[in-house]
């Protein structure tokens, strides 16, 4: 077997993955040493600490749905986006009187909630605030899910709305809810036809990569950051990669 058959696709993205964890390691020890980094103007992000404030001032309750995908896919590092996001708000919003709720629409997910939620409050000396119900399965199939969603927005008190994860056209369901409540929504998907619609239904949006970006914004640790600068190098790489095969394709080296 020669070298050029032992790259396969699969061979190809696993070498790539493990560049990928070199290099967040890399720039995360960087980081630790240089913690001051510059980062693009989100709005959302600048508002959801905003709401997270008026949250603990009001005793209000800030919600956070993570998606209906499990996390032994593709679509699973969104969920996971969602569970730093998650860990984050819980330590930020511990002052309140009513701690955040999560929701999902996958079971598996709905207990690592539980067991972030369960950590933070550990981690902080305020394991008495921990109520398991924070952490709700609100159903299996996509609009059972929204439909167990909505009655979390209108009955317990939801100052904001936090979507991080898998949506589909389902989504719409959840928007128009926290729209009738009057509470802000601030949502990213990794599902195209979930972006789309919540462009148009929520108050900010996340577009693209901004929800892969979330765990930086909202200083989730160096990680995050480091995550962030190796995506950028992989993004230039890939651009030089198209633009490289683009000439040699009009030169007839391919």
């Amino acid at each position: 077997m020669t070298f050029p058959d032992l790259l396969t696709p699969g061979i190809i993205g696993l070498g790539m993955t493990a560049i990928f964890l070199v290099l967040i390691i890399v720039f995360a020890f960087i980081g630790r040493r240089r913690p001051r980094q510059y980062l693009r103007e989100i709005p959302a992000f600048e508002k959801l600490g905003r709401a997270v404030g008026l949250a603990v001032e009001a005793g209000q309750r800030l919600h956070l749905s993570l998606g209906r995908a499990g996390i032994d896919g593709v679509q699973g590092a969104s969920a996971l986006v969602g569970l730093s996001v998650l860990e984050r708000i819980a330590r930020a919003a511990s002052a309140s009187d009513r701690p955040p709720v999560a929701t999902s629409g996958e079971a598996t997910v709905a207990l690592l909630s539980q067991d972030t939620l369960r950590g933070a409050y550990r981690d902080i000396g305020e394991f008495g605030q921990y109520d398991p119900d924070s952490g709700q399965l609100t159903g299996v199939t996509p609009f059972s899910y929204a439909a167990g969603v909505m009655p979390v927005i209108f009955d317990r008190q939801v100052s904001a709305n936090v979507l991080a994860g898998h949506f589909g056209s389902e989504v719409a369901l959840i928007t128009d809810a926290g729209e009738r409540s009057g509470s802000l929504t601030l949502a990213g998907s990794d599902s195209i036809p979930g972006q789309a619609i919540l462009y148009a239904t929520a108050q900010e949006p996340l577009i693209g990569e901004e929800l892969y970006a979330s765990g930086a914004y909202i200083q989730a640790g160096p990680a995050h950051l480091a995550s962030l600068r190796v995506q950028d190098i992989f993004r230039w790489i890939l651009v030089l990669a198209i633009l490289s095969g683009a000439a040699m394709k009009f030169f007839g080296v391919l």
